[in-house]
């Protein structure tokens, strides 16, 4: 009976994985999954799927299975159409929807899937050390969960023909308490590959609540992923006009400025970041910036080319840059990041025009495993 339930379990959250795989383009551009996320589980609506149950009527009540009743009488009641009405068949399917709670784990495995994202190839082990505890030895006590059935049955052979109980011809072998033995754990440490992500995002005025939703949505499913590619992820968050300052997550997504734009503020700001926190050889570090393509100079713009040359690109695994369309913004940062890193695969722009745009987004930021 276990077995078989859980074989309906795995069939069932097949069917849910399929489910949300089949809409998670719609969940993304429209950034349903964020509002409904908790500390590991994300819940999300899944339409089309109604789970068999019964259902119990009131006692007493006539009808089939009660009483008297005749071929072709309906089931509780008189029908009802679909919108209410009695007398006529209604003609509109009903809305089966089920909340089912998803890791963030899960999620990053379908959204690996649906965009056929590879696995990020880390630049190196961190000196932060994870504890496990692995099952490598044999004790003699234990739970019986733990008991360890090739060990006991070899004891117990072995004390049976010690005594000469052992019958070959009625090869029997009962063990006794002294030879029952348990899997035993060993807590070990191991380094654990750590990841930053260093986000930068424009505040100044032409970056309204439309372009923030789209930097928070598409951070969110970026963050599912290298979380789920690294054990030990952290986000910082630098915001900028004409200065740069480092903000909380919150601060980030809900600040809006005024004034000019500078850029190298930030990236200035983020370089010395990485220099004061981060050392390249213990980490693996994702700056990523977002904009609408403004700044103040082409001086400014030249001196962000000469400090990703020197200070950020050695240090990366890559560094990426998203361009959110805003009818304010001239959008000229990503043509001249492109003419001066075009070839070079450790920078990755991306335009982002709408929501709709996001999933392709994604895509560009994270398809090649840097």
């Amino acid at each position: 009976m276990s077995l078989k339930i859980d074989q309906d379990h795995y069939r069932f959250r097949n069917i849910v994985r399929g489910k949300i795989r089949d809409n998670l383009r719609r969940y993304i551009s429209q950034g349903e999954l964020i509002g409904r996320k908790g500390k590991d589980l994300v819940s999300i609506p899944i339409p089309q799927i109604d789970i068999p149950r019964f259902t119990f009527g009131d006692k007493q009540q006539g009808g089939v299975g009660q009483g008297d009743g005749e071929p072709g009488d309906p089931l509780g009641g008189d029908p009802q159409d679909g919108d209410g009405g009695a007398g006529k068949a209604g003609s509109e399917a009903g809305e089966h929807m089920l909340e089912v709670d998803v890791t963030l784990d899960e999620l990053a495995d379908i959204l690996g899937e649906e965009l056929e994202l590879p696995d990020i190839q880390d630049k190196g082990k961190s000196s932060v050390v994870a504890v496990k505890d692995r099952y490598t030895g044999i004790r003699r006590v234990g739970p019986e969960s733990l008991r360890h059935f090739k060990r006991t049955y070899r004891e117990a052979l072995k004390r049976a023909i010690a005594s000469g109980t052992y019958d070959p011809g009625d090869p029997v072998i009962v063990p006794q308490h002294e030879d029952k033995r348990f899997r035993s754990w060993n807590t070990e440490t191991e380094p654990v590959a750590n990841a930053v992500i260093l986000y930068m995002m424009d505040v100044s005025g032409s970056m309204g609540d439309e372009q923030k939703e789209i930097v928070r949505i598409e951070s969110f499913w970026i963050d599912a992923w290298l979380k789920k590619q690294y054990k030990g992820l952290e986000s910082r968050y630098i915001i900028h006009d004409a200065v740069a300052r480092e903000v909380e997550r919150d601060t980030f997504f809900h600040t809006r400025e005024s004034g000019g734009t500078m850029i190298s503020s930030a990236y200035k700001l983020c370089a010395q970041t990485i220099d004061d926190h981060y050392p390249a050889e213990e980490w693996n570090i994702y700056p990523f910036h977002f904009s609408d393509g403004d700044n103040w100079s082409m001086d400014d713009t030249l001196s962000c080319i000469e400090i990703m040359k020197k200070d950020l690109l050695p240090r990366v695994n890559m560094f990426a840059y998203g361009q959110v369309e805003s009818p304010y913004g001239s959008g000229q940062f990503i043509k001249d990041l492109r003419e001066h890193f075009g070839t070079d695969e450790r920078v990755v722009t991306s335009e982002i025009r709408d929501k709709d745009a996001i999933v392709s987004s994604i895509k560009d930021f994270l398809g090649k495993g840097n």
